[in-house]
Parts: structure tokens; C-alpha cells; sequence
């Protein structure tokens, strides 16, 4: 017979696996308070575009000079249109923060959560908004190319790029052009829902859900009146208030 002999062959332990670290912004937490923050700049942004909207109801002189008054201020000393530029720079900074933020995270949830639950749990502070918040962002970028489009450069408005700006407007929610209003209406429902969802999803995140009652009242009225305003305008051109 023939005896085998085992033979222990001494293994040095796998070293561990070193993971980078993810950095603030690569951690949830760091993703929700950037959300909060562009969430922030881009509610003052409509703020201050809604009210700068309802000139029109002060007449054409009126919504003119505020339009010329965007383009040449801090002339000048500047050339023209660099704060706006730099306005609109900051904006887009903003906007693509706030949307790759809101990716990331809908990517990290699904990883962490491959399987679906049998049964599903309505969530506290969505609702209806929290369902619609993927869709409402694809009618909320249509609507803001179509705005531009229109009212900003005049390529799809009847008067076209060289008309003044309370004409384009005028021109770019006329009767016929009913349409564009409901687009509009619906457009600016969805930035409605997503707006109460994001500013109660930013109150959450800084930690003040304690206060939920009258937090989430004031975020429903915020976005109320911030969609009121902006309605106001094509509403009152398609009835002939404006025209």
C-alpha cells in the first residue's frame, strides 16, 4: 500500500477589499442636500420669473422695459447680457445637478432594493406627487425647450425672434394656438406637484419633519401660488385680457 501524506500548505489571509470613499456628494446624504440646495436656487429662479411675468398685466411698455432691463443689466460697466449670462450659466449648473442627484439616487434605492415587496407601501410624504415625479421631469424639460423656443429665441413663435417680447408673448398664447396653453396648464400642474414634493423632500432632509402638519401646508401653498402666477399669463392672452 501506498500512504499519502497530506501536505498543509500555509495561505497568507486575502487582504481586504478597499473600497474608496465616496466623498460627500458620493453619499446619499451628500446627493439629498445638493437636491435641497438647486432645489432652493431653482425655486427663487421662479419667484423672481413669475413675477417678472405678471408685467405683462402692466402693459407692453412695462414688460418691454423689464425684458431690456434683464439683457443690459450692470451696463455699463458690463456688456451686455453678462449677468443674465451668467444667471443662465448658474441655472443649467443647477438644473443638471438637481436631475443627475435625483438619478443617482433613484439608481442606489433600486440596487439596494433588487426585489420588489409583495405588497406595496404608499409612501408618507408622496402620494400622488411621489408617482408622477419620474414623468412630471420629462413634461417639465419638454416645457422648458418649448419655452424657449418660443418666447425666448422665436423660432416656433408666430412673430418670430425680432418681434418685442410682450408681442411674442401675445402672439405665442393667441386662441388659435389653444394647444400651446393646455400644454402649458398641464406643464406647469406637474412643476406644481414637483415642487410640494421637492420642498417637503429638502424640509425632510435638513431634518424639520417634526413640524410635518404645517410644513407640508406650506409647500402646497408655495407651489399654489407659483403655479397661479405663471398660468395667470397665458390664461388672460387666450381669454383677450392681455392682448
Amino acid at each position: 500500500m501506498t500512504a499519502t501524506v497530506d501536505h498543509k500548505v500555509d495561505r497568507a489571509p486575502a487582504a481586504p477589499v478597499r473600497r474608496r470613499p465616496r466623498g460627500f456628494y458620493g453619499s446619499s446624504n451628500g446627493k439629498k442636500a445638493v437636491m435641497a440646495v438647486t432645489g432652493a436656487v431653482l425655486v427663487l429662479f421662479l419667484v423672481g420669473h413669475m413675477l417678472g411675468n405678471l408685467k405683462v398685466f402692466l402693459g407692453a411698455d412695462s414688460f418691454n422695459h423689464y425684458a431690456e432691463w434683464l439683457r443690459t443689466v450692470g451696463s455699463p460697466a458690463l456688456p451686455n447680457r453678462t449677468l443674465l449670462t451668467i444667471a443662465e450659466i448658474g441655472l443649467t449648473v443647477a438644473v443638471v445637478l438637481h436631475m443627475w442627484s435625483a438619478v443617482s439616487l433613484a439608481r442606489r434605492a433600486a440596487k439596494a432594493r433588487p426585489v420588489k415587496y409583495a405588497a406595496r407601501v404608499k409612501p408618507q410624504a408622496g402620494g400622488y406627487a411621489t408617482r408622477t415625479m419620474r414623468y412630471g421631469g420629462v413634461i417639465i424639460l419638454l416645457f422648458v425647450i418649448w419655452h424657449l423656443l418660443d418666447l425666448t429665441f422665436g423660432v416656433v413663435n408666430p412673430k418670430g425672434g425680432e418681434a418685442m417680447p410682450y408681442d411674442r408673448v401675445v402672439a405665442g398664447f393667441a386662441p388659435d394656438r389653444w394647444w400651446v396653453t393646455v400644454f402649458y396648464v398641464v406643464a406647469l400642474a406637474m412643476v406644481g406637484l414637483h415642487l410640494r414634493h421637492g420642498m417637503w423632500s429638502a424640509l425632510q432632509t435638513l431634518g424639520l419633519a417634526h413640524r410635518y402638519k404645517a410644513l407640508k401646508t406650506a409647500s402646497t401653498v408655495i407651489s399654489a401660488v407659483l403655479v397661479a402666477g405663471f398660468v395667470a399669463v397665458p390664461l388672460a392672452v387666450m381669454i383677450g385680457v392681455v392682448k
